[in-house]
């Protein structure tokens, strides 16, 4: 079955129209009447476009809806319960700026194409500086440092974010645990690096 994104038609070969007495195709789907709830409409029904159109007429989304679930589902956040990466608590950890410190979602957007665009940067002056590979450039952005690190600098600061990102430091929290095994890979490349030798 094959969607026309433009018009809500599917491509159903051989499906008719389900309204009584209708030898039209059923190239339109509307929710079934069993199945309705406030997790969605359940199971389709397919009806041809006149059919859909007096359909959708009389629907009513909200049926056997109770007061607080109607209001729950009218919510500007309904759907939005789970939490992306960029709006948690942790969010930021990476350098990037996190959208909880912006009132305007266009301010937050443009701050991380920033953030974005000025890491890309520091990877390319890194890599054209010929000291360093992409990955090198990549790994010493994780590190968060910069052209002018020397070994002993390099040492400290995995020294540091090991200890701020290890669970034992987090009260056996492990939600940095993805942000601590990017460092250590990226120490472990830079450590072998002739740039650090």
């Amino acid at each position: 079955m094959r969607r026309d994104r433009f018009h809500g038609r599917f491509d159903t070969e051989g499906q008719l129209c389900q309204h009584p007495g209708c030898d039209e195709a059923g190239e339109f789907r509307a929710p079934s009447g069993s199945g309705n709830s406030f997790d969605g409409p359940g199971r389709w029904r397919w009806f041809c476009l006149d059919h859909v159109r007096e359909f959708n007429a009389g629907y009513d989304w909200f049926e056997g809806m109770s007061a607080e679930e109607m209001l729950s589902a009218q919510s500007p956040s309904a759907g939005w319960q789970t939490e992306t990466p960029a709006f948690k608590p942790t969010a930021g950890v990476d350098g990037m700026p996190r959208w909880a410190d912006f009132a305007d979602p266009l301010d937050a957007i443009g701050a991380r194409a920033g953030g974005i665009k000025n890491r890309a940067r520091r990877e390319a002056q890194m890599a054209m500086d010929g000291r360093f590979s992409k990955e090198e450039a990549q790994a010493m952005e994780v590190m968060g440092l910069g052209i002018d690190t020397d070994r002993q600098r390099l040492r400290r600061r995995y020294s540091d974010l090991v200890r701020r990102y290890h669970p034992d430091r987090n009260g056996g929290n492990r939600k940095y645990e993805a942000r601590l095994t990017k460092v250590v890979e990226a120490y472990q490349l830079l450590r072998k690096s002739n740039v650090f030798s």
